[in-house]
């Protein structure tokens, strides 16, 4: 019989707490901060006023997901649990191709650690709904 603490289920908890903290802190970095985000990422040439906004909208989102996860680390056998991995996914290979592909701006250092991490906490959701699929 398979030990219940090493079963893909729980491999979830890790993703869901790992999650958190990194769209936890990239939200409260662009509510309290958008403007200097802006200009991190995208350079000098963005108008700053209408950006602001929509920063601000983007890092509520980003607390929505930080929370989610957060929420969900303790229920990851659940069918919310694996829809939530799914829109992990949606979203974190989504972010990677709108920066490779110029939707985000010319590629910076910002710009390449933004892919790397959303790429690998996308495998990391494939491989997640992967085992689950195995159950």
């Amino acid at each position: 019989m398979a030990n219940v603490e090493s079963s893909p289920a729980k491999a979830a908890t890790p993703f869901f707490i790992a999650t958190a903290v990194v769209e936890l802190g990239a939200g409260l970095v662009l509510l309290a901060a958008p403007a200097a985000v802006i200009r991190l990422l995208f350079g000098s040439a963005v108008v700053i006023f209408p950006a602001v906004g929509i920063a601000r909208v983007a890092g509520v989102a980003l607390l929505a997901l930080a929370a989610a996860c957060w929420w969900a680390r303790a229920d990851q056998a659940s069918a919310a649990a694996k829809g939530l991995v799914g829109a992990m996914l949606i979203y974190n290979a989504g972010v990677p191709l709108l920066v490779l592909f110029g939707s985000l701006g010319a590629l910076g250092p910002l710009q390449w650690a933004a892919v790397l991490l959303h790429a690998a906490l996308g495998i990391w959701c494939v491989r997640i709904l992967a085992d689950r699929v195995s159950l």
